[in-house]
């Protein structure tokens, strides 16, 4: 019997397992870092203990501290859920060497799945089919470029001890080889302590199909439906949907049956998720075996009525399975996305900083918020960027993805860079809609679902300005509480001011005159029949435009001459995170494109290249410096091209 849980783990899915086991009368415990303190897990946990550091290597991977945190609190059990610890076998038995119950599967299934390369060669023995590819033991260059070429490009590398996305890069040609799977092994070996690589056929316009299974401690084995997750960016899963549309019985039995025989070939026990690649024949290929809960877990529980936590927590606990496969019915259709913060125009680098508005989508049938922050928490570099899960379900696709849509519409989001709009225009699209979904399906429709930005009109500045007056906190609203400035409730603003406000929106500045007619009704401004939301959090305001909330401040023409741009020429860092190597030195001359700085956030690597050839005239990081983003990295002079007569 379970009595009292640890979490080993943070944010949305901490939050997640809490509410499962509260549900259940666990009690609960919360580990967290130093940069984690006041996260909102730590606050809705019974009890919480600090493992120190920030970084995942100083605190939410120390082993031993974690293991001495559930004695010092008394927890019989710890649930590791995602990422982190979650496919550690050393951890696993680590806890069951305590005397504590590990929530996952034993140490010899997650050793059987956690190296994709013997998970390949374990598959094959049991008859489940696989993609071509090299998952041997020698990691030498010239190995892997004598396989890539029996293989034939486009290949994949990825970590064989990773998942994610980490440590995971697509080869086109042989000249891109050796730089690709230096980065992959420095990526797999931050993230995972685990710096082998396999290789693979990249299979062209594939689908992204998974298999949920759960077995328990008494020879049972079910799957519970799939989920097809081809909606990606740098192979990150983005939108996760169940059942997997167009998916006939027959196939659906097949791929689960190949699942269950799977985890039944080493002995598994509790959650796991058999990923496969689906071709446009129906032909499908094992890709991999995540050990664990996954981050779209709901899509499941959805469809099938149950807590897949409450199902982990009851095999652990060496109870039999809740249900047997005749058992499980499927009702509708659901469908998640991922929030998180990252900047799509950039080609989605993780962002950092303060959330400074965050309003969730009202609460309804069908509807389902999983998250892990609240409005002022700071997000920080040294975790993954997601916020927040927003799952919609429907009696069919359709009711599900307009249920979404709704609930994307209402989800506020300010302070940071976000994938909100991104996430609606995927939704709206119509090739989404029709269903006509692979793994290349960002890429496909990039112009629509990063379309250049748009100049904000005059009509957008007129608005915002005439927000900034109606929510300002002046003097008037303190002192006199009879002003018509003290309640903003329905206050119109009859007449344009004559006084123009210097604005900025992003990159863009504007001296605007205030636009009449306009009137704010609670956090909404109404102007000629049309309603636009509005938030002030301090010096910014948020104003709703074209639904998306375009953040505002008022220009200070003092502070802008005190803050000229400086480090003209210079290359600075694209995010907060770590500079983990530095390539050049001041004096060293430099070509159009080379590599000269590589910054690590949130366990990805980002490449600084040189914008145009020049020479280095100063190197302002070193390897291991934490940098915030815009820092000067490099300076560089620009060589000045030679002219002939």
């Amino acid at each position: 019997m379970i009595e009292s849980l640890l979490i080993a783990n943070r944010g949305e899915i901490a939050c997640r397992i809490m509410r499962t086991a509260r549900e259940l009368g666990i009690a609960t415990v919360a580990v967290h870092s130093d940069t984690d303190r006041d996260a909102l897990h730590v606050r809705s946990a019974d009890q919480a203990v600090n493992l120190g550091g920030a970084r995942p290597s100083d605190s939410y991977l120390k082993v031993e501290v974690i293991i001495a945190a559930a004695k010092a609190a008394g927890a019989n059990a710890i649930h590791p859920g995602y990422g982190f610890l979650s496919e550690n076998a050393d951890f696993a038995r680590a806890v069951a060497a305590a005397g504590l119950i590990f929530v996952g599967p034993p140490a010899s299934a997650i050793d059987a799945m956690g190296s994709k390369s013997a998970a390949k060669a374990l598959m094959e023995t049991a008859g489940v089919p696989l993609v071509p590819g090299y998952h041997g033991a020698d990691q030498a260059l010239e190995t892997f470029r004598v396989e890539a070429a029996k293989i034939g490009y486009p290949v994949l590398l990825k970590a064989a001890a990773g998942g994610g996305g980490k440590g995971m890069k697509v080869v086109e040609s042989e000249a891109e080889l050796s730089e690709a799977l230096s980065s992959a092994q420095r990526e797999a070996q931050a993230a995972f302590g685990d710096a082998r690589m396999l290789v693979e056929k990249y299979v062209l316009q594939p689908r992204h199909v998974e298999i949920q299974v759960f077995a328990d401690q008494h020879g049972n084995a079910v799957y519970l439906a799939e989920r097809d997750c081809s909606i990606q960016r740098r192979h990150q899963k983005v939108v996760e949907e169940a059942p997997a549309p167009g998916l006939s019985p027959e196939l659906r039995r097949a791929m689960g049956e190949a699942a269950v025989t799977a985890a039944r070939a080493i002995g598994y026990v509790g959650a796991g998720t058999v990923e496969f690649l689906l071709d446009a024949r129906g032909e499908f290929f094992f890709m991999e075996m995540n050990t664990r809960l996954q981050v779209e877990h709901p899509v499941t529980e959805l469809i099938t009525g149950q807590d897949l936590v409450a199902w982990q927590l009851r095999v652990a606990a060496g109870q039999p399975l809740p249900l047997t496969q005749e058992q499980i019915v499927l009702r509708g259709h659901a469908i998640e996305v991922r929030l998180y913060a990252e900047d799509p125009e950039q080609d989605f680098l993780p962002a950092s900083g303060e959330l400074t508005l965050y309003r969730e989508p009202a609460a309804g049938a069908g509807r389902r918020v999983d998250s892990g922050v609240v409005e002022g928490d700071r997000i920080s570099p040294f975790y993954d960027p997601m916020l927040s899960k927003l799952i919609a379900w429907g009696e069919d696709r359709e009711t599900a993805r307009r249920r979404l849509l709704a609930m994307l519409a209402e989800q506020q989001l300010g302070g940071l860079h976000s994938n909100l709009v991104f996430l609606r225009r995927v939704l709206a699209h119509p090739a989404f809609a029709a269903a006509e979904l692979d793994t290349g399906f960002i890429a496909r429709h990039t112009d629509v679902l990063l379309p250049a930005p748009a100049p904000l009109p005059d009509a957008f500045w007129a608005l915002a300005a005439c927000a900034w007056l109606l929510t300002a906190p002046s003097a008037a609203r303190a002192d006199d509480p009879h002003s018509p400035w003290a309640s903003a409730s329905g206050l119109r603003l009859g007449l344009a001011s004559e006084q123009r406000l210097h604005l900025r929106c992003g990159e863009a500045e504007a001296r605007a005159l205030p636009a009449a007619g306009v009137s704010l009704q609670g956090d909404q401004l109404l102007v000629e029949g049309r309603r636009h939301a509005v938030q002030r959090r301090g010096q910014w305001l948020f104003v709703e435009w074209n639904g998306q909330l375009q953040r505002v401040s008022q220009v200070d023409p003092i502070s802008e001459v005190e803050a000229q741009q400086h480090g003209h020429g210079g290359l600075s860092a694209p995010m907060n995170g770590s500079v983990v190597r530095v390539l050049v030195e001041p004096g060293q001359q430099v070509a159009a494109g080379e590599l000269l700085v590589v910054v690590e956030a949130m366990k990805m690597e980002h490449s600084i290249r040189a914008a145009e050839a020049g020479e280095v005239t100063a190197v302002h990081c070193a390897e291991g410096d934490l940098v915030d983003e815009g820092r000067v990295l490099v300076a560089l002079q620009p060589i000045a091209e030679e002219t002939t007569a």
